[in-house]
């Protein structure tokens, strides 16, 4: 499946830290948590991403038009810098689509404008590129009956309920139920919960996103400790992932 990535935040609550960089480019050790989120996915064998830019897309844009595989993985130079074998690779099987999406568009917005790119498709996974964890799961808070369907949607405070990780699994009629300027969790969403056509995962494992500087710190130490649990490539976490 496709995988569209909503790359346009701003991101104001974490600026401090790197103030002209967008936030799924601040980085945890040597990448950028954009591509935590897309190493992920493409460990469980989706790898044909669309990045829906926003706010400096040209450094998203820049970074992988200019990707050094030799950041993240072993290599052997030999013949005086003349010759480099890699060990392993990164992003050689990936397919990445770039799409200006808007500056201040919101999330529903994003999604809209990369409709085209999903022709053909009957279902696609979607991220906001912020939050990372060792197991799949579909910031908004969700109430679930035993069987998985979603019976309310509703605001941080509330007792006994669940959170949505931001680990969205997509049928493509998601499109006939939106409406031009529509947040995707406010109207849309809605309106899948009247119809008993939303439905979620529950997982109690390792998930975190980075929503403030303090957040960052604390991934950064995860990586720089070597107990990452979201790096599944590494095998530290094995995980099954599966549409619901």
């Amino acid at each position: 499946m496709k995988v569209v990535l909503f790359c346009g935040g701003l991101g104001m609550r974490i600026r401090e830290s790197e103030d002209r960089v967008p936030k799924p480019m601040i980085t945890i050790g040597y990448r950028p948590i954009l591509w935590h989120v897309m190493k992920y996915y493409a460990h469980f064998g989706h790898k044909d991403f669309i990045l829906c830019l926003g706010y400096r897309g040209d450094v998203i844009k820049e970074y992988f038009l200019n990707y050094n595989e030799c950041v993240s993985n072993d290599f052997t130079l030999s013949e005086g810098g003349k010759k480099l074998e890699l060990a392993n690779s990164d992003i050689n099987d990936w397919r990445i689509t770039f799409a200006d999406t808007g500056i201040s568009s919101n999330i529903g917005q994003r999604l809209k404008a990369v409709e085209r790119h999903l022709a053909g498709e009957r279902e696609f996974l979607a991220n906001y590129s912020d939050g990372l964890t060792d197991l799949h799961f579909p910031t908004h808070i969700v109430s679930c009956a035993d069987d998985g369907r979603v019976t309310g949607i509703q605001d941080i405070g509330a007792s006994n309920v669940r959170i949505n990780g931001g680990y969205f699994i997509f049928k493509t009629d998601i499109f006939e139920h939106m409406r031009e300027g529509e947040e995707i969790v406010e109207q849309p969403f809605h309106r899948l919960l009247e119809e008993g056509s939303l439905t979620a995962y529950t997982y109690d494992g390792f998930w975190m996103p980075m929503d403030t500087f303090k957040d960052r710190q604390r991934l950064d130490e995860l990586y720089v400790r070597g107990s990452a649990p979201w790096q599944v490539w590494n095998g530290i976490h094995k995980a099954t992932f599966a549409a619901v």
